[in-house]
């Protein structure tokens, strides 16, 4: 065999181990895709966990160099997952400077920080952020589409509530003014914008309680009010609702990411990438 045969049956190897482990990582449609996403989770949330026991001085004065080594075990596998996806990915520019890529790398970066820079290491809480795979775990990307289509609804329906608002902001105005003259400064009211305050936190049912009328005039029309304030509630839903009734469905989505550009939302049937034209990764076992 000679030393170019080699270097072939060497590369085809390299690439195969490259595509198992993009397989692995990014998509979550095979078993061993799930796994690792589930696992990955459970790590980031067990390493929030550790951060936010650190902060508790109770919990550090008695496991202070257990917590210690949780974050440095958990930099450790944050560290080796950060280069495994740049390892796997076709174009590591692509992923290192995408949305997840930055993020992966300031997950792992505080703990590296917190080595010269003090108090650092509890920047390692944006690792929550990265809770924001779950949409890739036991093919939920499919929500993704359904997200989607809430957003044409909300875009299609955002002149109708920005006129809804446009009246309950003058409705509060009046409701507030007529508030402050009922009522006056010596039961609260000090002011217009005060009363108007009352109007919004009335009007929406949130009730804090913190100024309420004392006269029967204005108790009669703090009770109008809150019963206006169960009406309005409905209307924005109703809006919002009747434009997601004209929006035809949409097709399903896998998890599948592309080894290239790494984008993802692919149909079910796609064997090409939508975005790039590049082959995707192949689903082999479910």
């Amino acid at each position: 065999m000679t030393a170019d045969e080699k270097t072939l049956i060497a590369e085809k190897k390299l690439g195969s181990i490259r595509f198992r482990m993009h397989e692995i990582i990014f998509e979550a449609d095979t078993f061993w895709g799930k796994f690792f996403d589930v696992a990955l989770l459970v790590i980031i949330l067990s390493s929030i966990m550790a951060v936010m026991f650190e902060s508790v001085e109770e919990i550090v004065s008695k496991h202070a160099i257990l917590l210690k080594r949780l974050e440095w075990f958990f930099t450790v596998i944050f560290s080796i997952e950060y280069l495994a996806r740049i390892f796997s990915v076709l174009k590591p520019t692509k992923y290192i400077f995408s949305f997840f890529g930055i993020i992966d790398f300031l997950a792992v970066i505080p703990t590296y920080l917190s080595l010269f820079f003090t108090g650092s290491h509890f920047l390692v809480v944006i690792r929550i952020v990265r809770l924001l795979r779950i949409f890739r775990i036991f093919k939920l990307a499919r929500y993704l589409g359904e997200a989607d289509i809430l957003m044409k609804a909300m875009r299609a329906s955002r002149y109708k509530v920005t006129v809804f608002l446009e009246v309950v902001l003058v409705l509060v105005i009046i409701l507030g003014t007529i508030m402050y003259l009922i009522e006056g400064p010596e039961n609260g009211f000090t002011s217009i914008p005060r009363s108007i305050y009352w109007a919004i936190v009335t009007l929406t049912t949130v009730g804090y309680g913190d100024i309420a009328p004392h006269t029967v005039a204005g108790q009669t029309l703090a009770s109008f009010v809150m019963i206006i304030g169960y009406g309005i509630i409905a209307v924005p839903t109703g809006i919002v609702t009747a434009e997601l009734a004209k929006i035809k469905d949409q097709e399903k989505i896998t998890t599948q990411s592309c080894p290239h550009c790494l984008a993802e939302g692919h149909d079910k049937d796609a064997l090409f990438c939508k975005y790039c034209g590049n082959e995707l990764n192949s689903v082999s076992d479910n």
